[in-house]
């Protein structure tokens, strides 16, 4: 058996004014693998125990709805629980915070997108050179969009990192990073969630009231995009885009690695 810790980006408060966001991921890496065991902790309610690193095969570390970044003081539970991560040699998955949270551990910089909010769809999205060749983008056509919501992004990858995917939007859409014992792969864009999830965030964040504005009633479209094509295509997106196995590649492919590199197969049982 494959088992995953998923690591919570919110503050406990957060989390209880519904701002949850390991639930995407539950949904998508059972919706993609049932066969997975997932634990779950949130490193802003209490350090880590290093021992539960030691009994994973991978670490999710998921997106945050917090208004600070991952540079800020208040972010140092979250550095920390990377910073276990890979000491403990683990495959390492980061969705938006969590690819920044990566990014500045090993030494980038994240700071908040010149070009503002990028929320909806991360559209025409791009492999780059590194990228067509990686396992991470296996089976991604040549431009896609996939699910967004983030102010930050990444301004300058760790010496050492790969970059993967790229947008008009934010230079960094995807990157990865092998070295010295460190396994990360990461994206700026949530494969993690359906767009409906967005539209949830869009809501509350009033950012359907805001820069988004220009995009109509944004998060109507987010809500309605799954079942109906006209709505999906005003959002930036195709039907097969939004499909489970199609938005989540990134994350089936990353599953893939995680059990590759711990000699397992789908339904096989680790040694203990």
């Amino acid at each position: 058996m494959t088992t995953l810790l998923i690591l919570e980006g919110n503050m406990p408060a957060t989390k209880a004014a519904g701002n949850v966001a390991t639930s995407g991921f539950v949904t998508t890496l059972l919706g993609l693998a049932p066969d997975l065991h997932l634990r779950i902790a949130s490193p802003y309610a209490g350090p880590v125990d290093p021992d539960l690193f030691a009994a994973v095969d991978g670490v999710v570390f998921t997106g945050s709805g917090e208004d600070w970044s991952p540079h800020a003081p208040e972010a140092a539970p979250q550095r920390r629980a990377m910073e276990a991560a890979f000491a403990a040699g683990r495959p390492v998955w980061g969705s938006c915070n969590g690819m920044q949270l990566a990014v500045v551990v090993l030494g980038g910089l994240v700071a908040a997108s010149p070009n503002g909010v990028e929320v909806g769809m991360a559209r025409d999205t791009r492999p780059t050179g590194a990228g067509r060749d990686h396992p991470m983008m296996a089976g991604r056509g040549s431009g896609f969009a996939a699910p967004c919501i983030h102010r930050d992004e990444v301004r300058r990858l760790p010496e050492g990192a790969e970059h993967i995917a790229c947008n008009a939007h934010s230079p960094v859409q995807a990157m990865a990073y092998r070295r010295g014992g460190v396994d990360v792969w990461g994206t700026q864009y949530h494969p993690e969630l359906r767009p409906a999830d967005i539209a949830t965030y869009v809501r509350t964040s009033g950012l359907h009231r805001g820069p988004a504005a220009q995009l109509g009633n944004l998060a109507e479209d987010l809500e309605r995009a799954h079942h109906d094509p006209a709505a999906a295509t005003r959002i930036g997106a195709s039907s097969e885009e939004l499909r489970l196995e199609t938005r989540a590649r990134e994350l089936a492919n990353w599953i893939a690695h995680v059990r590759a590199r711990a000699g397992t197969a789908a339904g096989a049982v680790a040694p203990a």
